[in-house]
């Protein structure tokens, strides 16, 4: 017999049965106890939203505390900052739980934003000033111009649906290296945190793991506590550990990068804190505008906005919902806000030439949709958070690990953010909890949010060599790329882009930064041009199309139509 004969009779036999595939493609995940618009009760709510505030406060302490010193902020900036951030980030959690996608998406700072504000802080105008606290101030207000500047990107994006239209081209298997490195992506912020205070960041990840996954069926009084409360317990746990090595001077000789990560009295956030203290626009002063600082800062939103597109559908997943339409996905990274009656006043921003194509739509009683997150971004600019806004990752993989995708609770947990923000003394106790122990918990969470990507492998098949090149090629490259990003800058301290126009070496040094921007590029380009027309079904678009538009399924509609009956004045594209 040939072998080529042989194969085909080997395949043959191979093909498995209807009846013998134990494992069949499931729209949304079983065994999560809440999903989107199911609520736990009030009392297990708060507790519960409580818990996503402590863990959103992880990032929003972090980037602070990396960027504001290099500023020439004092520890009182840091802690304004602090507040602002979280300030904000409440306001936009709300926003985007209400107006946006609806999904249950914590809105917090976001790193992507990290190359073009460190090419603001060194920009040799802002480093003459010799006082650091002016020069703070004008590094902020610097800082603030450009977001302001750069979320029209979004909102532009938004008004002409161009994300929507763009979002057609994705399939379940070009979305698999997104979603998947969108957790993968930030490996850097997990053990490597962790491991700088082993003491408290293994016990920490032993501990939740211990709580979350092999004591989850401990139950008091028929309800899971230990799933539940995880975070919660282990960190209260490590966190009075912390603090006892801290007080018997455990790290009194040690080297000061240690003690910044492991002592609990290190950051100078409680004393630096005011009572009360209320965080408004424009309170750095007005803000200024450079065109280099401006376009150096568009990447970022372009970054952004490719990472959230990636989290609320791994949100989504995790909230058993169904995968949000083009329409919802650009309401998410848009929020519709204008038509016929409506206020133009956040239009003004724009310039005459937006402000006639806006006026002219009107006129045509069509819908306009403004990008939630541009306006996200427009906010951090007006009132200074010092980066822009993103969906907290970490806090979608907590919708997995207690497996509550309820969207009360994240609107409870944004009361929180902007409750605390204000009692700055309160904010302070909670934002003293060592770095190591967020990245403990990272560790599981990125996790989580990188595996919910790969689960969006059954709607493909894996058995065709088409698929099995693109998903390797455009995993491998999105971590290969923006990893000798790293290690150039690290050693060169400037990017692989070093030309005379910095803002185009901001632009591009940030998009190839970014793990999930490069899967997306990659495979979403070979996903739509290598043999595309004749692997629909292997790329999962028969289970896709579906969900790419609002009437496709008669379950978006319940997670996603807008309270208020606001539907009737936005009716879905």
């Amino acid at each position: 017999m040939r072998f080529g004969t042989w194969c085909k009779l080997c395949l043959a036999m191979d093909a498995p049965k209807p009846d013998e595939i134990s494992h069949p493609p499931m729209d949304q995940l079983q065994g999560l106890e809440y999903c989107i618009d199911s609520n736990p009760s009030w009392g297990e709510a708060i507790a519960m939203g409580f818990q996503h505030y402590i863990l959103a406060l992880g990032t929003a302490v972090m980037i602070p505390s990396f960027l504001v010193p290099l500023m020439g902020g004092t520890d009182g900036d840091k802690v304004r900052v602090v507040q602002t951030l979280l300030f904000v980030g409440g306001i936009n959690t709300l926003l985007q739980t209400l107006f946006g996608t609806r999904l249950p998406t914590v809105i917090g700072g976001s790193w992507a934003f990290m190359v073009p504000i460190i090419s603001i802080i060194h920009d040799p105008s802002l480093e003459r000033i010799p006082d650091p606290h002016m020069r703070f101030l004008n590094t902020m207000r610097a800082i603030q111009g450009a977001l302001i500047v750069a979320s029209s990107v979004q909102i532009i994006l938004g008004y002409s649906q161009l994300w929507a239209i763009c979002s057609r081209f994705f399939s379940p298997l070009g979305m698999v290296p997104v979603i998947s490195l969108v957790g993968f992506g930030l490996l850097d912020r997990g053990f490597p945190v962790a491991g700088r205070c082993v003491e408290i960041g293994i016990p920490t990840f032993i501990l939740f793991v211990a709580f979350s996954q092999y004591m989850k069926n401990f139950q008091a009084k028929q309800y899971p506590v230990l799933e539940r409360f995880a975070l919660l317990i282990s960190v209260t746990v490590i966190w009075a550990y912390a603090h006892l090595l801290t007080a018997s001077g455990a790290y009194k000789h040690r080297p000061e990068l240690t003690q910044r990560n492991c002592r609990t009295d290190k950051a100078n956030l409680i004393s630096s804190s005011p009572w009360i203290k209320i965080p408004y626009p424009l309170q750095w002063g007005a803000p200024t505008f450079d065109a280099g600082h401006s376009f150096g800062m568009m990447s970022a939103v372009l970054v952004a906005l490719i990472e959230s597109t990636g989290a609320y559908k791994a949100a989504a997943r995790l909230a058993s919902a169904t995968p949000p339409p083009a329409h919802v996905l650009s309401r998410g990274i848009g929020w519709q806000v204008c038509r016929k009656k409506c206020s133009l006043n956040l239009c003004l921003l724009l310039n005459a030439t937006i402000m006639k194509f806006i006026e002219a739509n009107i006129s045509q009683n069509k819908l306009k949709t403004i990008t939630i997150q541009g306006i996200g971004i427009l906010f951090d600019g007006l009132y200074g958070t010092g980066t822009g806004s993103t969906v907290s990752v970490e806090n979608i993989g907590l919708l997995g690990s207690t497996r509550v995708g309820s969207r009360r609770v994240i609107q409870i947990s944004a009361g929180f953010m902007i409750f605390f923000s204000i009692l700055g003394k309160f904010g302070a106790l909670f934002a003293s909890i060592p770095f190591s122990v967020f990245a403990a918990i990272y560790c599981v969470m990125f996790g989580i949010v990188a595996s919910v990507g790969l689960s969006f492998l059954q709607f493909t098949n894996m058995n065709s060599m088409r698929n099995l090149f693109i998903t390797g090629v455009s995993l491998f490259l999105g971590l290969s790329i923006p990893e000798y990003f790293r290690e150039y800058t690290t050693a060169a301290l400037h990017g692989p882009a070093h030309t005379n126009a910095g803002w185009f070496n901001d632009f591009l040094n940030t998009i190839f930064l970014s793990s999930p921007t490069v899967a997306l590029i990659v495979a979403v380009f070979l996903d739509n041009t290598l043999d595309y027309k004749d692997s629909a079904k292997d790329r999962g678009m028969p289970w896709w199309v579906k969900f790419r538009t609002f009437k496709g399924d008669s379950r978006n509609e319940e997670f996603y139509t807008l309270p208020f009956n606001l539907n009737r004045f936005f009716p879905p594209s």
